[in-house]
Parts: structure tokens; sequence; C-alpha cells
């Protein structure tokens, strides 16, 4: 066994990657001006929903947020990361092999979430406004099928790696009914973790950082500088979705960070190191998964006060910008140990 791990980079294409993020952030913070007064002139306030997910009338949910509800906050802003990140990415790193399928489900995805964001602007506000969700499911699954078939046909990718093992487990063709799975669960993760100001932004940043650093050391670094790219224009979201929101992403932008974070990590082969990484997303989307099941199972009886799990921890009493900032740092932590597991992994393979 080989201990030693080294790689290199020259300075010249790390400083291409760091300025991918910087372009990111300034021309998201160019972008924001012009979304903030078209949202405001147009009226794109983000309507608050009137049911939960299995039906019944969003006590919880209301309670907790009515103070928020009195004002109108503009949704849809991730359109301002998504136009950042396709700008810089079609400008100055578009690569066939590394970033041509990130950057296309990126978009894609985010295509789905601006329709539904644009119906539930202007739906009435009753139940869960925007796609029914078996369509919107629908829609991302086939973004991820095209991008699965993408990426065994034309990558000809067919294996995935084992962490902290050094193996290469050889799968066929069925890397593409997993690409799928990962993708449209990752997508759906980050949706139902954007739920209070600043939580989705700040988890995602510190996921795409560990990834771009991933990246860098395996030498794919069309990847890393695509992951540097959101890295900045989420920064620069995150700068006004911090609490109190000045607005929010939508599904345009939760869609979108979830598909490529998905990919990426197809792309870098650490599929298995994911559900570490993003953990909170894990816990984010179990919860919800959890609840529901447990009220068809059991008569209606909840696990939850209310699920996802950052409203249960609003509901006993957290204030909203603690329950943000605590799980912020679980995410932080959890990428290093992933990142940590990565690199294990690297040192197992000599």
């Amino acid at each position: 066994m080989n201990d030693t791990l080294f790689f290199s980079v020259e300075s010249a294409t790390l400083i291409h990657i760091l300025l991918l993020g910087t372009l990111g952030f300034l021309l998201s913070m160019l972008i924001t001006p012009l979304y903030t007064t078209c949202a405001y002139k147009w009226e794109w306030w983000k309507k608050p929903r009137k049911t939960a997910t299995t039906g019944e009338t969003a006590k919880v949910f209301n309670k907790l947020h009515a103070a928020k509800h009195q004002r109108h906050i503009p949704t849809m802003a991730g359109a301002i990361f998504v136009v950042s990140v396709a700008i810089v990415t079609l400008l100055f790193n578009l690569d066939r092999t590394e970033t041509w399928l990130p950057l296309a489900a990126f978009v894609g995805a985010a295509a789905v979430g601006l329709i539904d964001d644009m119906i539930n602007i202007r739906g009435s506000g009753a139940g869960v406004a925007g796609i029914p969700p078996k369509i919107k499911l629908l829609l991302i699954t086939l973004i991820a099928l095209i991008g699965g078939w993408f990426f065994y046909y034309k990558l000809e990718v067919s294996s995935i790696s084992i962490p902290l093992t050094g193996i290469d487990w050889h799968i066929g063709w069925f890397i593409i009914p997993l690409f799928v799975l990962v993708v449209v669960a990752t997508a759906n993760a980050v949706n139902i973790s954007d739920g209070l100001d600043g939580l989705a932004g700040g988890l995602a940043t510190s996921a795409f950082a560990v990834y771009a650093i991933i990246a860098l050391v395996e030498g794919r670094f069309g990847i890393a500088g695509f992951c540097m790219t959101i890295l900045g224009a989420l920064l620069s979201y995150t700068w006004f979705n911090i609490f109190p929101a000045r607005f929010f992403m939508g599904d345009v932008g939760s869609f979108s960070l979830g598909t490529a974070l998905g990919v990426v990590a197809m792309l870098t082969d650490t599929v298995l190191l994911l559900p570490l990484i993003g953990i909170v997303f894990v816990a984010e989307a179990g919860s919800t998964l959890l609840q529901v099941a447990s009220k068809k199972l059991r008569g209606g009886k909840k696990i939850f006060r209310i699920a996802p799990i950052h409203h249960h921890f609003e509901a006993i009493g957290w204030p909203e910008t603690k329950v943000t900032m605590r799980f912020w740092i679980i995410g932080q932590v959890a990428g290093v140990l992933g990142l940590i597991a990565f690199l294990l992994g690297l040192g197992s393979m000599g």
C-alpha cells in the first residue's frame, strides 16, 4: 500500500479555477439588481403553502412563518446564479468530457423549476402551488435519464468506486439507473432543504466547495472550475438570502443545484460519499419520507412536529437563525469527513 498522496496543479490552472469562482460571484452581484427590479415590478411573490404534503392544513408551518408571510418576498431568485454559472461556463469553461453534462443538467433542471415557480407566482396560493408533484418528478427523471445515457454511452463510464477500498465495481449499463436515482434523489433533497433563510444556499456552498477540492485532486480541472463557479455565484445569492431574506431561490435554484450536485458526484466517481458530504440533505429528505410513511401507516401519527426536520427544530423553540447556522456547521463538518474519506481512498489505491 502506498500511503503517500501526491498531486500537482500548475499555478495558471489554479488561478483560472479561482477566477471562475470570482466571475460567478461578480456576475451574480451584477444581475441581482436587475432581478430585484423585475421581481418587485412584476410582483414575483412566493405563495405560502396552505396544505402539507399529505393533504391536511399546514397549521404548524403557517404559525411558524406567519410574520414572514406578512411581507412580500420574491421567489425565483435562483435564476440569478443559474444565468451566471451558465454564462461563465459557456464562455470560459466548456469541455465535452467534464462540463457539458453538469451544465446541461443544471440548466435543464432549472427550466423545470422555473416553470414551477411561474405557476406558483400566478397561482391562487391554495395548496402547494406549482407543477403537480408527479409531473415534476417525471420531468426531473427525464433529464436524469438523458444525462445517464450520455454518461454511459458518450463518456463510457460503467463502474463506481467503493470508498476506502480502492475497488472499482463494474456494473455496466446499470450505471444509468444509478445515475437517475442519484440525480433525482439529490435534486429533491436540496429542494426539500430550501425552507429557511440561507439554509439551502449555505449547505450547497459547502458541498460544492468539497467537490471543487475533490475534482482538483483528481485532475478534473473543468469540473473543479464548474463547482467553483457555482460556489462563487452561491456566495452572492446567500449574501442576500440570509435572515431576513430579500428573496428566495425557488425551485429554479434548488432543483438546478441538487441536479448538478448529483451529476458532479457521478463524474468524480464519489457517489457513495455523497450521502456523507450532503448528510443534512439526506436528513431533510429522510425526515420528510419518514413523516409521510408514519402518517399513512400509523393512522395519522407523526414522528416530528413538522417535516422536514428544520421546521421541527423551529417548532420546538429554536430560532430560525440558530437552525440554519447549526445545520451549516453540520454540513461543513460532514463535508470535511467526506473529503478525508476520499483522500484515504486514494491512499488505498497505491
